[in-house]
């Protein structure tokens, strides 16, 4: 069935970011689409809404204070006068003051009846400042949540920074939002169509669109399934991007041992001590070590396998990064199967994700209590909430999505038969306990048999 609904963008960002630039492009682009703007502004005086080009919009100016705390009313009031007017446009920007925090503004789209009836939220797009935004991730934690609950990032005034330091920050975002896309940006010029259907907020259609949308952040990119002999192997490792690799060993389990890995190798890689080895050493699997490469050099170790049969190879960096080669007796080895993973091996001490991802049946009523708990306790630590469920009996997938403490849920498409069921969930906010999401989360699992 088709969402006749109004769809709505919320435009967010720090102070000075690009708001209003990117606004008037969207409003004089050809898009063919009739867009009303609400915008809001912190202090008595507005000024903003003078500054947007185009008079043929339905332009609201909201200046009796922040969005995001003192006036959501009055964003109900005037969402529903536009509502009257539905024969006048197609879909509504809001510009959020550079102060507001998102959140409650999307919560309006959860909990309003009125509204529910005739909007759906399309997305949220934050604007950043490249040229500050180190300056502004230490200054307020206001930008910091914004990036965090972006569906799209943009990456502004990139004319202004050197390439370099862009890597760096797009390095930066991904650290606070693995999950949305990042554009980079100069005056705020991009495809209309790339935020203005997101459909950020339609979990089912992102993950049709886009299967890998809710695939974890790890602290490895790489897992290699090999047939392995008893005895001693050798790894091979080229200069790469950093001084040094993580490599993990792992015996292969199930019948599908790659859908596993995930949860299994992030135990090993969530350890404090890693041990060290250098060139010339033995690595005797299983285990986790830290490979260091010489001043400008590789290195190459022995590793030593127990047991033949199926093991697999988790490296913190994609193989090819550091030209890593496994052989035995001068005979190069190749995985007979291998998966890649979204990686994120540096963490913001205050703002970051968890991504959890298990085989398995779902508990629905222990999910439930989980849930609550974790809601009541930490939801307003809990920017977004993501995630797909097995929910035991049930064929088809459980998808639901939230915002701090509001969750909402639906049932997606079946599972195929030869899908593994596999759950995966992403949190995204402040002071977040891997450990303890994980065991949480895996103690709703019921038994396998």
């Amino acid at each position: 069935m088709t969402d006749t609904r109004i769809p709505v963008t919320v435009l967010t960002g720090f102070l000075g970011a690009g708001k209003t630039t990117l606004l008037n492009h969207l409003l004089t682009a050809h898009h063919g689409r009739r867009i009303a703007v609400i915008e809001n502004e912190y202090g008595e005086v507005g000024i903003d809404h003078h500054l947007v080009i185009n008079a043929d919009e339905e332009i609201f100016a909201m200046n009796n204070g922040c969005i995001c705390c003192t006036v959501r009313g009055d964003l109900v009031r005037i969402l529903g006068q536009l509502a009257k007017r539905r024969d006048r446009f197609d879909h509504v920007l809001i510009e959020t003051t550079g102060l507001a925090d998102p959140a409650p503004v999307a919560q309006t789209f959860f909990v309003d009846p009125e509204v529910q009836e005739h909007y759906r939220l399309d997305g949220i797009v934050a604007v950043v400042d490249a040229h500050h935004l180190e300056q502004h991730l230490q200054d307020s934690a206001e930008a910091a949540q914004q990036i965090a609950f972006a569906d799209a990032i943009l990456l502004n005034k990139t004319d202004l920074v050197e390439a370099s330091q862009l890597l760096a920050l797009h390095r930066q975002v991904i650290q606070l939002n693995p999950l949305a896309p990042r554009h980079p940006t100069r005056h705020g010029i991009i495809d209309p169509g790339v935020l203005l259907d997101l459909g950020g907020f339609d979990l089912q259609r992102v993950l049709e669109e886009r299967p890998t949308f809710l695939e974890p952040e790890y602290p490895f990119e790489w897992a290699g399934l090999y047939d392995l002999e008893t005895g001693p192997h050798t790894v091979t490792l080229s200069p790469g991007p950093d001084p040094g690799i993580d490599l993990a060993l792992l015996p292969a389990t199930g019948a599908d041992p790659l859908a596993d890995i995930g949860a299994i190798a992030l135990e090993w890689f969530s350890r404090e001590e890693v041990p060290a080895i250098e060139t010339g050493g033995v690595f005797i699997a299983p285990g986790l070590v830290d490979v260091a490469l010489g001043d400008g050099g590789g290195a190459t170790i022995t590793l030593q396998v127990p047991q033949a049969g199926p093991w697999i190879l988790v490296t913190q960096h994609r193989p090819e990064e550091f030209a890593l080669r496994l052989s035995r007796k001068g005979q190069d080895l190749l995985p007979r199967a291998e998966r890649g993973f979204n990686a994120g091996h540096v963490h913001d001490e205050d703002i970051g994700s968890v991504g959890i991802e298990a085989l398995g049946e779902v508990d629905a009523q222990a999910f439930d209590g989980f849930m609550n708990g974790l809601l009541r306790e930490r939801g307003q630590d809990l920017f977004r909430t993501k995630g797909i469920l097995a929910i035991a009996g049930q064929p088809q997938r459980y998808v639901f999505h939230g915002v701090h403490m509001l969750l909402d849920g639906a049932w997606g498409r079946p599972w195929a038969a030869d899908e593994p069921r596999i759950n995966q969930l992403v949190f995204i906010g402040r002071h977040l306990d891997r450990a303890a999401l994980q065991e949480g989360f895996l103690a709703c699992l019921l038994p396998r048999r």
